[in-house]
């Protein structure tokens, strides 16, 4: 609860505000008075732009990436390589790997990994859907590229396993990350060689 500013409506945009990720009330505002300082406009167009992104903005039906359109631009990109995709935990990861400029093939999002601390299970994931993919579409390989954790290594052996029966070829990063890192705070030029030099995941 956020201490009372003598105005309602700036307790309310504060508490508002600290609601984000990373966003405490110092920063919350610290946030509201300057937009409370700026031309009028400062703030409608964020406001505009947020409300827009929120009611328009969709997951797309093939790789559950975020999307303006039922299939997003990647799916729809011809020269992409349909032969090869890349599993990820999160938008984020597809965003991290575009980023390195060393994949041409596609995605596939789970929303997540395995964890049955925090009560999430194969089935609130996007696996069912991937295994569907691999089986209808003439896909050549899987890349596993979630967050090298226990919670990421269980899950890329349960998506192993049951790719197993389909022949499909499943690689992972090479391990140039570290332990624990998440894929978004890896460099790029590490990012892209661990993509570069995958192994089978066998290995």
């Amino acid at each position: 609860m956020n201490p009372s500013y003598n105005s309602s409506l700036l307790d309310n945009a504060v508490e508002q505000l600290s609601k984000l990720p990373g966003i405490g009330g110092k920063t919350a505002l610290r946030l509201a008075l300057y937009l409370l300082r700026e031309e009028e406009n400062v703030a409608v167009g964020i406001g505009e732009s947020l409300i827009e992104m929120r009611r328009k903005i969709r997951y797309c039906k093939k790789c559950h990436n975020i999307s303006e359109n039922e299939v997003c631009e990647l799916c729809s990109n011809p020269r992409r390589d349909p032969a090869t995709v890349c599993v990820v935990e999160s938008v984020k990861d597809v965003l991290t790997i575009e980023a390195t400029r060393q994949f041409s093939g596609l995605y596939h999002v789970l929303g997540g990994v395995i964890s049955p601390l925090d009560g999430i299970s194969p089935s609130d994931l996007e696996i069912d859907s991937l295994v569907e993919r691999v089986k209808n579409e003439d896909i050549k390989e899987v890349i596993l590229a979630l967050n090298p954790t226990i919670e990421g290594d269980t899950t890329n052996f349960y998506i192993f396993r049951r790719l197993a029966e389909t022949g499909v070829k499943v690689s992972i990063l090479a391990r140039g990350i570290s332990i624990g890192n998440e894929l978004e705070f890896t460099d790029e030029l590490t990012l892209g060689r661990s993509i570069i030099n995958r192994v089978p995941f066998g290995n």
